[in-house]
C-alpha cells in the first residue's frame, strides 16, 4: 500500500449497510459522455425512457 494512503481516521463498515439495501453502479461508454456527462442526465434519459419499456414488457 503506498505511503500517501491514510486509513487513520476510516469507520470499519461506514457504508455497509448502504450497498447492503442496494447500490447499482453503470459505467457509461466513454462516447456517451457528451450526451450523458452525469448521473442526474442518465436518470433524467431513463425515467423518460421506463414508461415505454414498461408498457412493452407487460404486453
Amino acid at each position: 500500500m503506498r505511503p500517501e494512503y491514510d486509513f487513520s481516521g476510516a469507520v470499519r463498515g461506514a457504508t455497509a449497510r448502504r450497498y447492503a439495501e442496494g447500490a447499482n453502479v453503470v459505467v457509461v461508454a466513454p462516447d456517451l459522455l457528451d450526451v450523458f456527462p452525469d448521473a442526474k442526465s442518465v436518470d433524467d434519459a431513463l425515467r423518460a425512457l421506463a414508461p415505454m419499456l414498461r408498457r412493452a414488457n407487460s404486453s
